[in-house]
């Protein structure tokens, strides 16, 4: 090969791994500029406010799961300081070995405001005192909804208390429980209500179930005998 013929050679070699390497490089640019899109953008279901969990009924505010909606920006969540609670022990129903109680909630502000989703309900030693066996679950039956209360109106829940001597004594080792402690749907603040009932004291197995159940919040006030 003549000297002229070497060097063009040499040259078209170099020309084309110069081509090679500047294609790679903007293919690496490209997937490299793709990539960071990707990573340092933020889904818009991602940048939305995580649902606050919500603690177990009975220990707890009784806030349905869920951000709890306000019905407007005028009315708020009635407070536990605004809110009279009231059950009527004569106006219990009893089925397949349970009573169901309306527990009544009557605004008792000055101002219009909403109730939402489920109490919690415990049964306690005394206002001071200790809970006794394990808090009221949440009955799915009524399906949440917002109900606002003008000043002196009443909205309910109905309470299901199972008969303790449904169960084995040495699992359920009955009791009875004389207060209820509840707190009102998204309040960390509870109420107060004589009322006396037999009840479990321990833990009992999950196959058996938990004696005591509450529904979600509906309007007016809670007629006699009804069920969940």
């Amino acid at each position: 090969m003549t000297p002229s013929r070497h060097v063009a050679a040499q040259v078209t070699r170099r020309a084309g791994t110069a081509a090679i390497l500047l294609g790679t490089a903007v293919l690496v640019a490209a997937c490299a500029s793709r990539g960071g899109s990707t990573a340092g953008s933020t889904p818009s279901s991602s940048s939305a406010a995580a649902t606050p969990s919500q603690p177990a009924s009975g220990t707890s505010p009784g806030a349905a799961g869920g951000s709890t909606p306000s019905p407007s920006p005028s009315v708020a969540s009635c407070a536990t300081g605004n809110l009279k609670a009231a059950i009527n022990t004569s106006q219990g129903g009893a089925a397949a070995g349970s009573t169901y109680y309306p527990v009544n909630f009557t605004n008792t502000g000055s101002s219009s405001c909403y109730l939402f989703g489920f109490p919690g309900v415990s049964f306690v030693t005394s206002p001071s005192g200790n809970q006794i066996g394990q808090p009221a679950t949440r009955n799915p039956v009524v399906t949440p909804s917002t109900v606002v209360l003008a000043p002196g109106q009443t909205a309910h829940v109905t309470l299901q208390v199972v008969d303790a001597l449904n169960y084995s004594k040495s699992a359920c080792q009955p009791v009875t429980a004389h207060w209820l402690k509840i707190y009102p749907p998204g309040q960390y603040t509870a109420l107060y209500l004589k009322f006396s009932a037999l009840t479990c004291s321990a833990k009992l197995p999950t196959k058996d179930g938990i004696p005591l159940s509450v529904d979600a919040v509906k309007a007016g006030e809670g007629t006699p005998g009804g069920g969940l």
